[in-house]
């Protein structure tokens, strides 16, 4: 009995040669001598006994180009909106300017002798600065000396929105006030002293002094140190020869004193603005 359960049992169980049957199921069957095809993309096997570092890198699926990491090799596509300021963007120049067209329109429609004593209250002159300088200073950079269509007013919106999109609201405000306030002392202070001299007439002291030229003087100086040499020095240079033209013909001397002092401040603000600069 045992003799043929044994042999029974050698019959029913297969060679050890013999290959193995299909997996059953939905599984595919295999063509005998036919390596099975991975599908794309799937990593080999590593053959039996053979651990993974000797088996080397497997080489990765090719990926194909994104079109959408193209556009970042491009050169940038001019943006000419960027020249004008926006209100979260550029906000002090935004709404700065905004604050300009109001008055700009109040100058233009209000009647003559309204807007002469407020010229004159707001006036910088030596007499005002020594009884309300707190007052007159921040009041006279309320109003653009020849109204919007100085150059002065447009140099405002391109060269205020330039710089502020490099160093930020706070250092441009800073630039600006630093300008309007320093020149605007450095050009009173010596005709106050000319006043008690005798060297100038009394009148001096009440002279009209407003606008926002020294300010946007300060900020074309400050701007042109975070320029590219090719602009920065045509820039000073355009800009500084007008200044001089100005002095030479001694139309009004003390204002382009001012404006070459202002100039003069800005760019002593360079390392200042080049270390805090922004990528606009």
């Amino acid at each position: 009995m045992e003799r043929t359960a044994t042999a029974e049992a050698a019959a029913s169980s297969p060679p050890s040669n013999a290959p193995l049957p299909p997996p059953s199921g939905g599984a595919r069957h295999l063509l005998d001598g036919m390596p099975q095809q991975r599908p794309r993309g799937e990593a080999a096997p590593v053959p039996r006994g053979l651990c993974a570092e000797a088996a080397g890198p497997v080489p990765a699926a090719p990926v194909r180009p994104s079109w959408a990491a193209l556009p970042a090799a491009w050169p940038r596509t001019p943006r000419p909106w960027r020249l004008l300021p926006g209100p979260t963007s550029t906000p002090f120049t935004f709404w700065y300017a905004a604050l300009l067209a109001v008055t700009s329109l109040i100058a233009r429609y209000a009647a003559p002798d309204l807007m002469d004593a407020l010229y004159r209250n707001s006036s910088t002159d030596v007499a005002h600065l020594v009884r309300v300088p707190l007052l007159v200073l921040p009041a006279s950079a309320l109003w653009i000396a020849g109204g919007v269509a100085s150059p002065y007013a447009l140099c405002f919106l391109l060269v205020l929105t330039a710089l502020e999109r490099r160093t930020g609201a706070l250092r441009t405000a800073g630039v600006f006030l630093a300008g309007h306030v320093l020149a605007t002392l450095a050009t009173e202070i010596p005709v106050a002293l000319g006043v008690l001299s005798g060297d100038l007439p009394a009148s001096s002291l009440h002279r009209l002094d407003y606008g926002i030229s020294f300010g946007v003087a300060a900020s074309v100086g400050a701007l042109a140190g975070l320029l590219r040499p090719w602009v920065r020095w045509p820039l000073l240079t355009l800009f500084v020869a007008t200044i001089l033209e100005d002095l030479l013909t001694f139309v009004d001397p003390m204002t382009s004193s001012g404006h070459l002092i202002s100039v003069g401040l800005g760019m002593t603000a360079w390392p200042l603005l080049r270390r805090s600069r922004h990528i606009p």
